[in-house]
């Protein structure tokens, strides 16, 4: 089945727009969408396949996908913003702004740290139930009282979900709204971006249906099989936080495809957005973008500078992730056009960053969920890098 693409590509785009195509090989079900601006300007802007289960409703131009981590983007550009206001330090201790942090012997923790996965609390203690999963007060309280799962600092994990609540309630405490206000009031409004961190009712009919692709399927198969009965998985334990989410974090009418759980903020992963909304905010992340830029020289350079990178403390095999104050940052893990380019990405194939060096910002998305081995995102950015600097990679 040949898939019909959607849109409009600028002259000299047109590869990028040959590896959107070909991303829908094999997936009848898939839904997708990508956004590239240049220089400020939308110069791919496409959508094609379907946005439910039964593969009956057409993905359109305003379709809504869960973004996963790319949400964690989202909040270090959100954080970002309030460090270049003077509203928040890098090198504060977090107990400056979040004084019940200090329990269990955290005081010493730095707000670089909760950003860079190095705060030793990357999953709980105590598993989460799903109806805890969407009580905010419920989940800060229980990690500022929480002991580090490794010291403070001594070594990085991935924070998968947490990491959304602990640099969150940093910005609760700073601005005073919660974290999906501030993110409409600093971030998303200005650009008229469709972006959310906790969604409106009344935009709940444009979400699309997460979809587990086969390659997921196994690869969460796999994974149960390895596990060793009466050990903790602390990796899977920060994915699923003990049972509030099932492992490949959907489901027909499960994990974040509950309307309950995309109105709930969950700015680990529960982001929704369309991609054309991301690119123009990564754009807007380092130049003006629709008469708005977001962050100025050198506030994008101390956010980038390297922070975590190599091998975690749990043994995860490599290639291994980089993050800034908790952008993630281009290397082995996940290539993006250049060093330096800075975003996040998303279980599943999502993508979404910026490229101040060759004026990008980029977002792709998708509803069929892949697992290992899943290229589709990365050949578009392949693509991109060739039509923008004429060499192959």
């Amino acid at each position: 089945m040949t898939v019909t693409v959607h849109g409009l590509v600028s002259p000299g785009f047109e590869s990028v727009a040959a590896s959107f195509e070909r991303a829908f090989d094999g997936q009848p079900t898939m839904g997708a969408a990508l956004a590239v601006r240049h220089r400020g300007v939308s110069v791919v802007d496409l959508w094609a396949g379907t946005t439910d289960a039964a593969a009956s409703i057409p993905w359109r131009d305003d379709t809504l996908s869960v973004v996963f981590s790319c949400t964690k983007g989202l909040m270090s550009l959100l954080a970002a913003r309030l460090v270049q206001e003077g509203r928040l330090s890098y090198d504060a201790p977090v107990v400056e702004y979040w004084p019940e942090f200090a329990a269990a012997g955290k005081s010493a923790v730095r707000v670089r740290e909760l950003l860079a996965h190095r705060a030793g609390l990357s999953a709980p203690r105590i598993p989460l139930t799903p109806s805890e999963l969407l009580a905010w007060d419920t989940v800060t309280g229980r990690l500022a009282a929480q002991a580090p799962l490794w010291e403070p600092g001594a070594g990085y994990a991935y924070h998968a979900i947490t990491h959304g609540w602990l640099i969150g309630e940093v910005v609760r405490r700073v601005t005073g709204m919660s974290v999906g206000a501030a993110f409409q009031d600093l971030v998303a409004r200005p650009l008229g971006a469709d972006a959310w961190i906790g969604l409106p009712p009344s935009e709940h009919g444009r979400v699309a249906t997460m979809l587990v692709g086969d390659s997921l399927a196994e690869l969460t198969r796999v994974q149960a099989a390895a596990r060793t009965a009466g050990v903790v998985d602390w990796s899977e334990q920060a994915m699923t936080l003990g049972g509030a989410l099932p492992p490949e974090l959907v489901g027909p009418e499960a994990g974040f495809n509950r309307t309950e759980v995309q109105a709930a903020e969950i700015p680990g992963a529960g982001g929704i957005a369309s991609a054309r909304a991301l690119a123009a905010i990564w754009s807007a992340s380092f130049r003006e973008t629709d008469g708005v830029r977001l962050l100025d020289v050198p506030t994008i350079a101390a956010a980038t500078t390297v922070q975590s990178s190599g091998p975690p403390v749990w043994e995860v095999p490599g290639p291994w992730p980089a993050w800034g104050m908790g952008f993630q940052l281009d290397s082995e893990a996940r290539h993006y056009l250049s060093s330096s380019s800075f975003g996040h990405d998303g279980a599943g194939g999502q993508v979404a960053f910026a490229d101040p060096r060759q004026d990008i910002g980029f977002a792709f998305l998708t509803n069929q969920m892949e697992g290992v081995g899943d290229v589709r995102a990365s050949a578009i950015i392949d693509a991109l890098h060739e039509s923008l600097t004429g060499t192959v990679r």
